[in-house]
């Protein structure tokens, strides 16, 4: 789900080689979830190795990602802790869709319709803790560094950017770490570089959005930014206010400027709503205010290609020659590597 608020804030597109050199913070479950949706076979069904265990997640961490570390760098991804109570309204109303899409994917079946199959079983999506296990293993064995979040994965990614000084950007697909304070969010970075459109395939590059930039072209602050948000609804309480939409709840922070005031203007309207669906407004400021975060040590692990086989071909049944062709290209960066400390040595 997430904050939808792409039609008001300022964003450009940037080339990968924009970022070489830089480190930047990957909210883990984010896109994991992007993966298991979208590496998919035509009908739908999610990759899967000779044991049917599903497989969409490794092949999309560990082909993406050796192409961002070719490309010169740095990953931490960081997973998401225990959820905020408020979390689990959201958990309910998506397990609901998950049903109606299973039934609908079953519907699709019986008239091999691939397109809504396809459509349906993405929706079925399930992250289990086997596969947060072998995702944080693989990562690590690719010399990637791994970070446990206490709460939410996306709020410590952005808590990571602000006090450390060397972390360029948070990445998710989510709107929602600028409500967390990220100074830098990165949009499409885990994305196939080409999407397939009505009109034809259409290049996807990644897109920078940046705080500062975003409140002074809106000419709010942080705090009217979260306001934002929950009245046009967030994780925590999704859907918001039937009615505001970006544009009006923009107006709204803006005409009231102060927290209180904002949400004593709609309060009205917060208590006409379904009793499921009403919101403490101040429960859900805090959560974005003052997240549970934890100032980890971050080490970089050494490249493990033994692990990387092992977790990919023996276990899960990739080509033994596509895994090596990727781990070529790691060796040519860690190479690299080893020649530029000599010559700073020398």
């Amino acid at each position: 789900m997430g904050l939808d608020i792409k039609d008001i804030v300022p964003r450009k597109e940037i080339e990968i080689s924009e970022l070489k050199g830089k480190t930047v913070c990957v909210d883990a479950y984010n896109i994991i979830y992007q993966f298991l949706s979208t590496i998919r076979q035509p009908d739908g069904t999610p990759l899967m190795d000779n044991q049917n265990r599903i497989t969409s997640h490794l092949s999309g961490l560990f082909y993406r990602n050796v192409n961002l570390i070719s490309d010169g760098i740095k990953i931490i991804y960081v997973f998401d802790g225990k959820p905020p109570e408020l979390k689990y309204k959201t958990h309910e109303i998506r397990s609901n869709l998950k049903d109606i899409a299973k039934e609908r994917y079953e519907e699709a079946k019986k008239v091999m319709d691939l397109e809504a199959m396809k459509r349906y079983s993405s929706q079925l999506v399930k992250l289990n803790e086997e596969m947060i296990k072998e995702s944080k293993e693989l990562l690590e064995a690719l010399g990637i560094a791994v970070v446990q979040a206490p709460g939410e994965g996306e709020a410590e990614a952005a808590y990571l950017t602000k006090v450390k000084r060397e972390i360029y950007a948070a990445v998710s697909q989510d709107y929602d770490s600028l409500l967390f304070g990220a100074t830098r969010l990165i949009r499409n970075l885990g994305l196939a570089k080409k999407r397939k459109t009505f009109s034809g395939w259409q290049e996807i590059k990644p897109e920078l959005i940046e705080l500062e930039r975003v409140l002074n072209f809106l000419e709010i602050n942080l705090d009217q930014l979260i306001c934002l948000g929950i009245l046009i609804g967030t994780d925590y309480n999704p859907g918001g206010i039937p009615g505001i939409g970006q544009k009006k709840a923009l107006s709204i922070v803006k005409r009231y400027k102060k927290p209180v005031l904002i949400f004593k203007s709609v309060e009205e309207q917060i208590m006409s709503l379904p009793e499921e669906k009403r919101f403490d407004w101040k429960e859900i400021f805090e959560l974005f205010h003052k997240p549970k975060v934890i100032l980890p040590e971050i080490k970089f692990p050494k490249v493990n290609e033994e692990k990387i086989k092992k977790i990919l071909v023996q276990e899960h049944d990739f080509s033994e020659e596509r895994v090596e062709k990727q781990l070529e290209k790691i060796r040519e960066v860690e190479k690299a590597k080893k020649q530029k400390g000599l010559s700073d040595w020398i």
